[in-house]
């Protein structure tokens, strides 16, 4: 599985308004050229409510 680069992640992310669903974050990271590899990190997430960028950085970093 391919490594996500948090930095790149937020960048993708940059302007969500949290909290977040995770169809939420999908949806803006597709919106944003997300990589296909990192679409299918993202959607391995849990299903709940994210509160802030961390939180889907430190969800990304316990599904890798």
């Amino acid at each position: 599985m391919a490594k996500v680069n948090p930095i790149e992640l937020q960048k993708h992310l940059k302007g969500l308004d949290y909290p977040a669903s995770k169809e939420d974050v999908i949806s803006y990271a597709e919106k944003n050229g997300i990589a296909k590899e990192t679409k299918s990190v993202l959607e391995q997430l849990p299903d709940k409510e994210f509160e802030t960028p961390t939180d889907v950085n430190k969800a990304v970093g316990e599904i890798e």
